[in-house]
C-alpha cells in the first residue's frame, strides 16, 4: 500500500486567487511532483506519510519572516522552513512533518515579468526549489548548485514548464533564487 502525502497550500493573501486563480492548483501539483522525484533522487523511502506547507504570502509577511528566522530584512520569492531533516529518527506510526515553504506575491509576480516567464511558470519553478530544500537539497557548493538545478529542470519538465535558467542570469551560483 503506497503511502499517502498531505500537501496543505495555504492562501493568505487574497490577491494570490484574484491575480492568479490557479495558484492553489499549480503550487499543489509542483509540490507533489517535486517531494516524489527528490524522495526518488535521494534514495529516501518514507516509512510513514509526509507532510508539507506551502503558504502563498504576501510580501510584507514574506519580509517579516525573512527578518525574523533569517537576519535578512528584505522580501525575498520563496523561502523554506525544513522540520525534519536527513537521519532524523521518526516514531513509529507517526507522519513526517517535512516543513513549509512561503512564497510572496509581489516578488514572484515582479521576478516572473521581469524574467518574461508566465507567473504560473515562476510558481511552480519556486515551489519545486522551496520543495527540495525541504528534502535536503541545496545550491551553496557548485557541486551541490548543479544536482540542484538538474533535478529542478526535470521535474519542472513533467509540468510542462521551460528550463527556467536558459539565457537568464540565474544559472549556478550566480543568481538562483533569492532564498540564499
Amino acid at each position: 500500500m503506497a503511502l499517502v502525502s498531505t500537501i496543505d497550500v495555504a492562501v493568505r493573501c487574497d490577491s494570490w486567487i484574484r491575480v492568479f486563480p490557479a495558484a492553489e492548483r499549480l503550487a499543489q501539483e509542483a509540490a507533489r511532483l517535486a517531494l516524489a522525484d527528490g524522495m526518488a533522487a535521494s534514495d529516501w523511502v518514507a516509512k510513514a506519510p509526509v507532510e508539507l506547507g506551502i503558504t502563498l504570502a504576501d510580501a510584507t509577511e514574506q519580509r517579516r519572516l525573512n527578518r525574523d528566522f533569517r537576519g535578512q530584512d528584505v522580501p525575498t520569492n520563496v523561502i523554506a522552513f525544513p522540520v525534519w531533516e536527513p537521519g532524523t529518527r521518526i516514531p513509529v506510526d507517526a507522519p513526517v512533518l517535512l516543513g513549509d515553504v512561503v512564497l510572496a506575491l509581489e516578488t514572484v509576480a515582479h521576478e516572473a515579468a521581469e524574467q518574461e516567464k508566465s507567473l504560473g511558470d515562476h510558481l511552480r519553478h519556486l515551489v519545486v526549489h522551496g520543495v527540495l530544500h525541504l528534502l535536503g537539497f541545496d545550491h551553496l557548493t557548485t557541486a551541490d548548485a548543479t544536482v540542484m538545478e538538474s533535478l529542478e529542470k526535470s521535474i519542472l519538465a513533467k509540468l510542462g514548464v521551460a528550463d527556467p535558467y536558459r539565457d537568464t542570469a540565474c544559472s549556478l551560483k550566480g543568481g538562483r533564487t533569492r532564498d540564499e
